[in-house]
């Protein structure tokens, strides 16, 4: 097993200082959730790591024309390093990938647009760059501020801040559009969409943002983006639909993600206002969902996660033991039934490549299930 394990390894130059053959070693029920944590993302740097410092999209790679990963999967896996760090007794091991993980956000910053931003994949010379989504850069901004928020460094913060002028510039000033407001999904021509996804995530940054700097003009925003939401995309069952485009059309798939980022903005938007009616809410969306999603393996292992995360959010702050069970018993199926021993790769999609997005996402779900609940607050 250590063999099959240490030739990506070592063919990658990564130099990890990871028991990668973790990753390669079956686990047992019993296995902790730590533990698990660790041998997911052992099998992640093992199996999906460059000689540049970045991943690939997916292992076998089939692309020769994109050798690395888009910035949403590379954000995600992110996001485990940092969830990781943030394990007691674990975090002193991870914090310095942690931090080579951040740092590696670089080659995907555009610096030359107004505002800048992150593009969706890498830039000369290791790219040739993409275009700019809304939702990618709030990911990396909840990322940056996490980091913050377990470090103090000051760079992150301001990171943040400064992707949050990218979000409040993508907002749809045209007020004879179906449901004029709202953040658009991308800068692509290609897309008018306004999702869920692009309000719920960007009124998080806001409300984080308010949260550790008091600016009012954060709070502002979040309780616009979040009021635009519930007034365009809101579904008669309590939970959220996926967008709108400019003829009105709404795209009424429910998917975990864009009920995660609601129920956790309204969390934070009690936490901003002390208003219980945003506490409310969120709790009513929380309910909803569980009951709608069963034991969550219908929905694609990258939206809960971040279902999971704002889960536990809420949890801190109105502790309900339904809330970090039902996240336990989705992890311990997708153990048992998704995961292949032999690699520690979790394989969704049968005999297709495993994606990054994929495997950084049950870094994330096993990592936070060995959080302890007042540390559930550090998230972002």
């Amino acid at each position: 097993m250590w063999t099959t394990l240490a030739k990506p390894l070592l063919a990658a130059g990564l130099g990890l200082a990871l028991t990668a053959s973790v990753a390669a070693q079956p686990a047992s029920a019993s296995t902790g959730d730590a533990d698990r944590a660790v041998a997911s993302y052992s099998a992640l740097t093992a199996y999906f790591g460059t000689d540049k410092g970045l991943f690939l999209e997916s292992y076998p790679n089939p692309s020769t024309n994109n050798p690395y990963s888009y910035v949403w999967p590379y954000s995600q896996a992110t996001i485990g390093a940092l969830n990781l760090a943030g394990i007691p007794g674990l975090g002193r091991r991870f914090a310095g990938e942690a931090d080579k993980r951040l740092a590696n956000y670089a080659p995907y910053w555009n610096a030359g647009t107004t505002p800048p931003g992150y593009d969706s994949y890498v830039r000369p010379p290791l790219g040739q760059g993409g275009d700019k989504f809304y939702d990618d850069n709030e990911w990396i901004a909840l990322s940056l501020i996490q980091n913050f928020k377990r470090t103090g460094d000051w760079r992150s913060l301001s990171r943040a801040e400064q992707i949050f002028q990218l979000v409040t510039f993508g907002w749809d000033t045209d007020t004879s559009h179906p449901c004029p407001g709202g953040v658009y999904w991308t800068q692509a021509p290609w897309s008018q969409d306004r999702n869920t996804v692009s309000n719920g995530p960007g009124a998080e940054v806001g409300l984080h943002l308010y949260l550790l700097t008091g600016k009012r003009s954060y709070l502002e925003w979040a309780k616009r983006m979040y009021d635009w939401t519930n007034g365009c995309l809101l579904a008669p069952n309590g939970l959220y639909w996926d967008h709108i485009d400019l003829a009105g059309k709404i795209e009424k798939t429910q998917w975990s993600y864009n009920q995660g980022v609601m129920l956790g903005a309204s969390t934070l938007l009690y936490l901003a206002t002390h208003d219980p009616a945003y506490l409310k809410n969120a709790q009513s969306i929380a309910a909803a969902a569980l009951k709608f999603y069963g034991d969550f393996t219908g929905q694609p292992s990258e939206f809960n996660s971040i279902f999971f995360k704002n889960l536990l959010i809420l949890d801190a702050v109105r502790h309900d033991p339904a809330y970090r069970a039902a996240m336990a018993a989705y992890a311990e199926k997708v153990w048992n039934t998704d995961r292949d021993p032999a690699t520690g790769l979790f394989r969704f999609d049968g005999d297709k490549p495993v994606t990054l997005l994929q495997q950084g996402s049950m870094v994330q779900t096993y990592a936070l299930l060995a959080w302890p609940r007042g540390s559930y607050l550090k998230l972002a």
